[in-house]
């Protein structure tokens, strides 16, 4: 009995041994971000793909894209992102694990992968180094790259590269090419309005809807409100406005 219990001992020690082996191994795989510290990246996974995409399809896409630094970026806008994407940002370590836990239930009772919960850390990974598609191979390496991430760069400049590589409608990358494309002006411009507008855009934004469109910009809208980011008298005023009208033809509710 002792002998087996021994032998069942040492095939557990053995196989831990290389799970960590085969981890480690995979861990040094992974791309070193921290050149990311001082340097843009002049391209993403996110972008290769979908040039390849229109190519195949025989389509001539130029990609819309204007670095600027992190204060170049309306603070409506940067709340907004937060408020809808992740709103622990400044406070987890790269992971939301409730967030992830949730995911994973959702995912277990639907019996495939359906609900995200990456947080912006973990899409700034999958946009900049993997491959949209779901699965867990590809959620696993998701979170050890955005590790890596919070370990080699600061919160402000996790949020600096999110604003300006993440994906606004086709050819369309970050902050600045959004604003200039959707509404005619530079992203440090951008009201509540138009920020949500923006926002509303980012969980579709290849084949974006109207009528889901206007709800998520009114849903981000009212968590603007709750949070007091702005008043309650601008937000009445703002659930009013339609899609992507021009605010010089309304009332400002930027405060």
């Amino acid at each position: 009995m002792k002998r087996m219990f021994r032998r069942f001992l040492l095939g557990l020690l053995l196989l831990g041994s290389l799970l960590l082996a085969f981890a480690g191994y995979e861990y040094s795989r992974l791309p070193d971000v921290t050149a990311l510290r001082r340097k843009n990246p002049k391209t993403t996974a996110l972008m290769e793909l979908r040039d390849a995409e229109s190519r195949k399809k025989g389509v001539g896409l130029r990609r819309q894209q204007i670095w600027v630094p992190y204060s170049a970026v309306s603070e409506h806008l940067r709340r907004a992102i937060l408020l809808s994407e992740d709103a622990s940002f400044f406070s987890h370590k790269g992971i939301d694990f409730y967030e992830l836990r949730e995911s994973v239930k959702e995912d277990w009772q639907a019996g495939r992968l359906k609900r995200g919960g990456s947080t912006i850390t973990m899409q700034l990974a999958r946009n900049l180094y993997l491959d949209p598609s779901k699965n867990i191979e590809r959620k696993l390496r998701e979170v050890a790259i955005a590790w890596k991430l919070e370990q080699a760069l600061s919160k402000q400049r996790i949020f600096e590269l999110y604003l300006n590589v993440v994906e606004w409608g086709p050819g369309i990358y970050g902050a600045e090419a959004a604003a200039r494309h959707y509404f005619f002006k530079p992203a440090t411009s951008l009201d509540p309005i138009e920020a949500a507008t923006l926002v509303a855009l980012l969980p579709n934004p290849l084949n974006p809807r109207e009528k889901s469109l206007l709800y998520r910009r009114n849903l981000v809208l009212t968590r603007m409100a709750r949070t007091g980011h702005i008043s309650d008298e601008a937000y009445m005023e703002a659930m009013k406005v339609p899609l992507f009208q021009r605010r010089d033809e309304v009332s400002d509710v930027s405060h």
